[in-house]
């Protein structure tokens, strides 16, 4: 019998190393830590389809990782002879694709019958999902639909072909382990219902993770087209835009088929690998590594819902990032919204190829355009498609998040009224570069500079900065939103009505606003913190931009204990090493300076770099927001009583809550103020006095020092608010308008940037006025008359004498200077 098994073992050992002649794998999740195994437990993996060729790369990826072995016996009395078993067997002949039902093997039952008869032991059940490629559509070509790997199930003969065309890009994934003592535990009476309680999770498991790999089978782009055209809004669309503009059906017809063909995607596999390739090679050729993290979220996510992908837009490299990350972590690539600047020659097709489907910038004035591409997204998110957009709108000149535009996230929640049937989930995605490709053109176009035209030149004028390093790249998945519990909140019978392409119920601007909040501070609540940002937020704190070096480390380190002390989200992700290893870093990227003195080495920030990092600053401010606006409050007092620091941090909470788009609710945030309150005592930045008040470190001190420093993260910001006070107070209640308060503050806060060497372009950014003044409104700080003039009460007074506590003396002087206001 041993002679028979040695044989056989041999036989399968030969086979298996002529196989991976040919075949390549990219395997995830093969690890015991990842899997949580537990070393003291027996393994048993098990594979979806009986399959020689699955069995041997079964075998070999678990012996090169040194997983617990699937050629071995089951370490278990009268268990399978191998610690593997197949789901399905397979019934049909030789070169058929027969039918695969769920019937137990017999490893299978005799595993379960093992389980029920030693309910003392467990054993751990892998299951492995493999993919002989992966395909997400349906092509018209016959030899593509023989030679993709899709839902449907290959008989011998086309799996072998499939092997042969698609064996070298073959995907294996290793799932967490199902405990079979867990699992069978309440049917210990009948082993048959044990048997279908365990086919059925294992059934479910790989039917969801199929789901997430492929995605849902595509349509031909040319039948989706077709179909997008005969749906009844598009049908309606046509006739009105026919008999309002007076011209014939037919010509209006194909103007909507032109519209749709110039919308849709067109995903293509071939595509997707070329691009896999070309893109490796580009991240590795432009960057020192892509960090990855908590990417389970999307993983668990895309195996029952449509899943919306919802970065931040930093870059155009954002849209190429996302999807290769995905794709190297066995997800489907989404559908990605691009602005139809994009589609341009060469450039454009690949796009569509890859996954994009191109969006004019505005289309409130054509209804026909605007009803094709709402009926596009419906298709989308109907036959649960991922899609992926960005809710900024455009990139981020100055590294902040910036306020979510309501257009796609409207059509969204309009689309999953009208058809609920398939969840909708959307994923946050945070994506930090160290330095981001486009940070040079940034500046000039803060300056004013007149942002330049998309075009396949100017694409190859940034193929030439590909021979500079731009230094590390992460990838953060934040926490899910679900849609329906959105919906719940803003309005609770939302199921029981009717919908229709043209209706827009009256709490749909409610819910909109309230999703668009939530992903904006999801995001900012999975950023990744990297050396480059620490150095730049420290450094641009201080009075010329310059600090020695053993004091610029010191503070790195302590401002990080502040960050690891009351960590913001378990979804932040903090730089390894120290602030010493920070420094050296940002030297390196020629992002900093070194002065050599005899007393200590000076670190300072010259030139446009000076600039420059204030973007890496502002992609971090928000988790020092509120210890640096407990700080700020001491710059022109000793001491305060701790309940003036909690309701002077409360009432200013609101307006950067929605600036920098934190998390913490009005009724939590008096709570987290306290907390931090006793975190800056904690850690020496302040002092707990008599009578419950709170006192700053003596001036001169490095206590001292530090706090000012901290302070400065955020002082900048409560500047800004003043010079809007200010200027209101100037002209009085009933006296001026929202637009002229907008321009007033814009020029006084550009003529302050001057005077006072500040480097943040944001300090004039005319959009942060306008956010602050719109919340003053919404708060009832403010109202506006008939005639659109803005009237205040005395509780604006007060709040704008507070706010003073905040201004240095020369700035209070320079705001009154233009402003006229007394002292």
């Amino acid at each position: 019998m041993r002679f028979y098994q040695g044989i056989r073992s041999l036989i399968l050992t030969i086979l298996r190393k002529i196989l991976f002649l040919w075949v390549r794998t990219d395997v995830s999740g093969n690890n015991a830590e990842s899997l949580g195994l537990n070393p003291d437990k027996p393994v048993c993996y098990v594979l979806q389809y009986s399959s020689l060729s699955s069995r041997l790369v079964l075998e070999q990826e678990v012996i090169r990782v040194g997983l617990p072995g699937a050629t071995e016996s089951l370490p278990v009395k009268n268990g399978p002879s191998h610690s593997f078993f197949f789901l399905y067997r397979r019934i049909g002949g030789l070169f058929s694709g027969g039918r695969q039902t769920p019937v137990p093997t017999t490893e299978f039952k005799s595993l379960v019958r093992y389980g029920l008869e030693h309910p003392d032991q467990d054993v751990q059940i892998v299951p492995v999902s493999m993919f002989w490629g992966r395909s997400p559509d349906k092509e018209k070509s016959l030899v593509k639909l023989l030679l993709s790997d899709t839902w449907s199930v290959a008989g011998r003969l086309q799996k072998f072909l499939i092997i042969m065309v698609h064996g070298r890009n073959t995907y294996v994934q290793f799932n967490q382990p199902l405990s079979l003592k867990q699992v069978i535990d309440e049917y210990r009476h009948s082993e048959e219902r044990a048997n279908r309680k365990l086919a059925r999770l294992l059934r479910t498991h790989f039917r969801r993770v199929r789901q997430a790999v492929l995605g849902p089978d595509l349509s031909h782009r040319r039948t989706l087209v077709e179909g997008l055209v005969r749906t009844q809004a598009v049908k309606e669309a046509i006739r009105e835009t026919a008999a309002r503009d007076d011209i014939p059906p037919e010509k209006v017809r194909a103007k909507a088929y032109k519209y749709a063909d110039e919308i849709a995607a067109s995903m293509s596999v071939v595509t997707i690998r070329f691009l896999e390739v070309v893109l490796s090679w580009l991240w590795n050729r432009i960057y020192n590594g892509i960090a990855v993290n908590n990417i389970k979220v999307a993983k668990e996510v895309a195996q029952d819902n449509a899943v919306v992908y919802v970065p931040c837009h930093r870059s155009h490299i954002d849209y190429l990032l996302l999807s290769y990350v995905l794709y190297k972590n066995g997800l489907m690539p989404p559908h990605i919204a691009a602005g139809i600047n994009l589609n341009m020659p060469i450039v454009g097709p690949i796009l569509r190829r890859g996954g994009a489907f191109f969006m004019r910038r505005s289309f409130r004035d054509n209804p026909l355009y605007a009803t094709v591409f709402n009926e596009y997204m419906h298709v989308m998110f109907s036959r649960g498609y991922s899609v992926e957009y960005f809710v900024e709108g455009g990139r981020s000149r100055t590294g902040r998040m910036l306020s979510p535009r309501p257009g796609m996230l409207s059509m969204t929640v309009r689309s999953f009224l009208r058809d609920h049937r398939k969840p909708i989930v959307f994923v946050p995605v945070y994506i930090g570069y160290e330095k981001v490709m486009e940070g040079r053109s940034y500046l000039g176009e803060l300056r004013g500079k007149k942002k330049q035209k998309e075009s396949v030149f100017g694409l190859a004028k940034t193929a030439r900065k590909l021979t500079n390093s731009f230094g590390r790249v992460a990838v953060n998945f934040g926490e899910a939103i679900p849609l329906a519990d959105v919906l719940d909140d803003v309005h609770e019978s939302w199921r029981q009505e009717a919908y229709d392409a043209e209706y827009r119920p009256a709490w749909l601007t409610r819910a909109v606003d309230q999703l668009s909040l939530r992903v904006a501070s999801n995001i900012n609540a999975s950023v990744a913190v990297n050396p480059i940002g620490m150095t730049a937020t420290v450094l641009l704190g201080t009075d010329r931009l310059a600090m020695d070096e053993g004091q610029l480390i010191r503070l790195m380190d302590q401002y990080a204990g502040l960050l690891k002390a009351f960590p913001y989200a378990n979804t932040v992700t903090l730089p390894e090493g120290s602030g010493k290893d920070w420094v050296a870093y940002c030297e390196d990227m020629g992002l900093v300076t070194r002065q050599p003195q005899k007393l200590g080495d000076i670190i300072a920030l010259e030139g446009s770099n000076a600039i420059l990092m204030t973007y890496y600053r502002n992609n971090i401010q928000h988790l020092f927001a509120l210890p640096s606006l407990v700080a700020s409050l001491f710059e022109n007092k000793d001491s305060l009583r701790r309940d003036k620091i909690v309701f002077l941090a409360t009432v200013a909470y609101p307006y950067l809550q929605s600036e920098l788009f934190l998390k913490y609710s009005a009724d939590e945030v008096e709570g987290v103020i306290n907390h931090w309150i006793d975190i800056l005592v904690e850690q020496g930045l302040l002092e707990a006095l008599e009578d419950d008040r709170i006192g700053r470190p003596e001036e001169g001190t490095e206590a001292m020092l530090r706090l000012r420093v901290l302070s400065r993260f955020i002082i900048q910001t409560l500047e800004r608010y003043h010079i809007a006070l200010g200027i209101l107070r100037k002209y009085g209640s009933g006296k001026i308008s929202a637009a002229e308060l907008e321009e007033q503050s814009t020029l006084l806060a550009e003529r302050m940037s001057i005077l006072f060497g500040l480097n943040a372009p944001e300090f004039f950014d005319k959009t942060l006025f306008r956010n602050f003044i719109a919340n003053m409104q919404e708060n009832g700080v403010i109202t506006t008359d008939d005639n659109g003039l803005i009237n205040y009460g005395e509780g604006l007074e007060e709040v704008a004498d507070d706010a003073r506590l905040v201004l240095s003396v020369e700035k209070r002087q320079a705001i009154q200077q233009v402003t006229m206001l007394g002292a």
